[in-house]
This record gives structure tokens, C-alpha cells and sequence, in this order.
């Protein structure tokens, strides 16, 4: 079977990365892997469990036995509908803890790179092109300004009528930032190769034309 084409997205929390990878891949007919959904709903059952962040044995089998489900657009934890849940800050920043531990990420390694499949795979993360698909065909590395990133966050949270402010969620940002890029497996910087792109000037449309037309350069 011919393998499948990638192209990688990753970057920071509010970024514009999963939109901007959901659109590329409904423009090509593609596979989408949104592998920061597993990591959500990693961190949304260790706390629903009452599991501490520092029981990795835990945690390890939690990642290893969760039943999860991905249906028309809703994604399911143990049965439950948890697509808008695990999209709050709470369970962004309960991500990031158990995103940190190296174990985590093994189990979790397989299951991303079984999900490339022909015709091909946008894969949006944070470690999408420097550890999981390091020989994609386009790799991107999509970033703002962490006041811009807020900015961007307090309107969808807003939308979903979630009670927030741009000053904490600027904290908390700049806070997961420095755990990501700091942690000691895979952490958040750009691939090897990597086209570097900074949207926080730049609308979605206009971030989207840009990597269209790479893809169209690589693929």
C-alpha cells in the first residue's frame, strides 16, 4: 500500500494550528489527527479519577485503558461527550502535565502514527514533525504573541459562554509555553525544516493560503 502523505502543524496553545489543520485537510481530502484531543482527554481522566500528576504508574495505565471515541465531530471519553470539555483552560493545563511525562508520550506514540492512512494526514500538535512524523513532507511551525494567543482564546471560551479573562489566560498561556518548551521529551519547538510562521498579524485565511501553497511546492 502506498504510504501516506503528511504535512505537520504544530505550535503553542492558541496558535491557530488546529484550525488552520482542519482546514487544510478538508481542502485535500485528507486524514486529521488533532493529537492534542488525546492528551485532553489524558488529563480530563487522571483528574476525573482523582489521580495525582506525579503517579506515573497511574497515569501510564489510565493513557493505556481509556476508552475513546471519535464520531461525527464529537469525541467521547468513556462513553460521555467531553468534545466541549476538554477544550477548557483547566484540562488544556492538565494536558501539558501529562504531556510532560515520557512514558505518557510512548503509549501514545503508536496510536498517532497508526492514524496515517493514504491519501495522507494533516497531523496537528506539538511534536508532530520533530518526534511523531519526522519524515513528513511539510512541516509547520505555527506561533503569535501570547497577548494575541489570549486574545484569541477569551473569544472562543467567550463563545461557549465560559466565564474568563484575557489577563489570566495570558498567564496561563505564557506558563504552559514554558513548561512545553522546557520539558525533557519532545519538547514544543519547531522541526528540523520546519517553515516558521508567526500568524499573529495574520488572519486565518491568510495562514491558510500560505500553507496551501507550500503543499503544493512539496506534495
Amino acid at each position: 500500500m502506498k504510504m501516506a502523505k503528511i504535512i505537520t502543524i504544530d505550535g503553542p496553545s492558541g496558535s491557530g494550528k488546529g484550525t488552520v489543520s482542519q482546514r487544510v485537510a478538508s481542502q485535500l481530502g485528507w486524514h486529521f489527527l488533532d493529537s492534542g484531543a488525546l492528551y485532553r482527554l489524558l488529563g480530563l481522566a487522571v483528574s476525573d479519577k482523582g489521580i495525582e500528576f506525579d503517579e506515573v504508574d497511574r497515569i501510564i495505565e489510565v493513557a493505556k485503558t481509556m476508552l475513546v471515541q471519535f464520531e461525527n465531530g464529537r469525541i467521547l471519553l468513556e462513553g460521555d461527550d467531553v468534545t466541549d470539555t476538554i477544550r477548557t483552560e483547566s484540562v488544556g493545563n492538565n494536558a501539558s502535565k501529562v504531556a510532560a511525562i515520557p512514558q505518557v508520550r510512548a503509549t501514545l506514540l503508536t496510536w498517532q502514527r497508526d492514524y496515517a492512512k493514504p491519501p495522507g494526514l494533516v497531523a496537528d500538535g506539538r511534536d508532530m514533525g520533530s518526534v511523531v512524523f519526522p519524515d513528513a513532507e511539510l512541516k509547520i511551525f505555527l506561533t503569535a504573541s501570547a497577548e494575541e494567543r489570549a486574545k484569541r482564546r477569551y473569544k472562543q471560551l467567550k463563545e461557549k459562554g465560559l466565564d474568563v479573562n484575557v489577563r489570566d489566560l495570558t498567564v496561563e498561556i505564557a506558563e504552559r509555553d514554558q513548561r512545553d518548551m522546557n520539558r525533557s521529551v519532545a519538547p514544543l519547538v519547531a522541526a528540523e525544516g520546519a517553515l516558521e510562521l508567526d500568524s499573529t498579524s495574520l488572519s486565518i485565511e491568510e495562514v491558510l493560503d500560505i500553507v496551501l501553497q507550500e503543499a503544493e511546492k512539496k506534495l
